[in-house]
């Protein structure tokens, strides 16, 4: 099987709307195919392939493989290219599929180039469908990579961090210079992988957790007890009644911000706020 070179991506041409960035450098690809590795035996998704340069080492691997792509261009190409994904090309929004229907339920790597304007989607969409996504590796904005992978107490750290790593095991494996790519974006780019944790539920009520996660890290230079203020006035007018949270708005805690908390601490703080206007709802 033949691969890609740099003149042959003028087959495709790159199109702004779609974010698309095509990936040159075939060592580059080479290696983040290699990730999926992390997750051996598993049929293996990718989301936006091109051209299909990181496609033939995931070819490679020979383990099932399935690749989505919204753009009809790069579809054509694909199908005229490619042979060996004669039935493997899933022209669609990633965004809008169900992922239920890709492997027959069987879980999967999901892997890719992700386009960048939309990466957080993705993440949010993997972690919908967690149960199908034990292992999630790629290329996105060194930014995000960062994001996802930070700690408490860092800058990067922030909603998605928490969210994530709620479920997943991250690792920022390196990264890559715009120079690789065509056209080359504005920003540097990294490679990471996700791995599902040992968590099995997420020990609170998640929708209520996700709502804290946002609304705080929305007012992150506030502390806790400020930001909380106002949530717990939006869940006393959701419930529709009011309620005096003086006393649990002087717990001492909560003079950190939300970048100062753990995921587990999150947990807790959900759990706590469950309990609280439960309690005055009576």
């Amino acid at each position: 099987m033949s691969v890609h070179n740099s003149p042959r991506l003028s087959n495709v041409r790159p199109k702004k709307n779609l974010g698309q960035h095509f990936l040159t450098d075939l060592n580059v690809a080479r290696r983040i195919a290699d990730t999926v590795d992390a997750c051996p035996d598993l049929p293996i998704l990718e989301v936006g392939p091109g051209m299909g340069v990181l496609t033939q080492y995931l070819l490679e691997k020979k383990r099932p493989l399935k690749v989505v792509e919204i753009d009809r261009e790069s579809v054509a190409y694909l199908n005229n290219r490619w042979s060996e994904l004669s039935d493997a090309i899933l022209s669609a929004d990633f965004l809008r599929m169900d992922l239920s229907d890709v492997f027959d339920g069987q879980p999967f790597v999901l892997t890719g180039n992700y386009p960048y304007d939309i990466s957080s989607q993705i993440f949010f969409k993997m972690l919908d469908n967690r149960p199908l996504v034990p292992c999630c590796t790629g290329m996105i904005q060194h930014e995000m990579a960062a994001r996802i992978a930070a700690s408490p107490g860092t800058k990067d750290y922030g909603i998605l961090s928490v969210l994530l790593q709620l479920w997943y095991d991250i690792e920022y494996c390196f990264g890559v210079e715009p120079g690789v790519f065509n056209p080359p974006p504005k920003v540097r780019s990294a490679v990471f992988i996700m791995r599902r944790n040992s968590r099995t539920e997420a020990g609170c009520n998640e929708k209520l957790l996700k709502r804290i996660v946002k609304f705080t890290f929305q007012q992150r230079r506030k502390m806790l007890r400020v930001s909380l203020r106002s949530l717990l006035s939006q869940i006393d007018c959701d419930n529709k009644y009011a309620a005096d949270h003086t006393a649990f708005l002087s717990r001492p805690d909560l003079t950190k911000r939300p970048e100062q908390l753990s995921v587990d601490d999150f947990v807790s703080l959900c759990n706590d706020i469950e309990a609280e206007t439960a309690a005055k709802a009576l």
